[in-house]
């Protein structure tokens, strides 16, 4: 057990005691227990395989490359819509635990089995069409069309994604000119001081934005 993770249970104020438990039954000889992201994470050979986390309405673990677990039970759920990679396990008794404590140890042995294997998450390839709004912003300028097309296909899509919903062509400019700095300076729209999203696990989204 890793001291770190020690004082975050000594800190911790909502989920102590189920957390507690779930930390308890992951102990396996095969994986190293590490302190990332601000909360308990568990790796094989430095590949990060899940992490555990609470929230407000339940606690969490969640891993890495979740969308390669069969999963034959549907035991696992996305963090988001557009959740490619992450997958997770919902709780919010120790009595959900008990209950599931041998499907956790054979989903994590599999977890274990998927990064021996070097597998990784291949994301499926969606087209989002570019907004009218966004084509005329990269008509009159240069930098911001260079500079979203060096973004990840992650960031491209979330910001796709979120310019595309408004109905409005006026939101959609709004929208667009909020985050201009952003996309120039190579972020995300939802890139956290910690240096991951907020969708990411071990990150509930109230970091300050860079």
């Amino acid at each position: 057990m890793n001291p770190k993770v020690d004082d975050y249970f000594d800190r911790l104020t909502l989920w102590q005691k189920e957390l507690s438990y779930l930390r308890s039954i992951v102990q396996i000889d095969q994986l190293n227990e590490d302190y990332k992201w601000n909360n308990p994470c568990y790796t094989y050979k430095g590949k990060n395989v899940f992490i555990l986390a609470g929230f407000k309405n339940h606690f969490s673990l969640s891993f890495f490359k979740g969308a390669l677990l069969k999963d034959p039970l549907n035991q696992l759920h996305a963090p988001g819509e557009h959740s490619s990679h992450i997958r997770m396990f919902k709780f919010t008794s120790i009595d959900e635990l008990q209950a599931s404590e041998t499907i956790i140890l054979d989903y994590i042995k599999e977890a274990i089995e998927i990064e021996s294997k070097g597998l990784k998450v291949v994301p499926k390839k969606t087209s989002i069409d570019l907004p009218e709004e966004l084509r005329q912003a990269f008509n009159d300028s240069i930098e911001l069309k260079n500079a979203f097309e060096a973004l990840t296909p992650g960031r491209q899509r979330g910001y796709l994604l979120f310019f595309s919903q408004a109905k409005q062509s006026e939101t959609r400019f709004r929208r667009i000119k909020k985050y201009e700095d952003r996309i120039l300076k190579g972020y995300g729209m939802d890139d956290c001081i910690c240096g991951r999203s907020k969708r990411m696990p071990g990150c509930d989204g109230s970091h300050k934005l860079i």
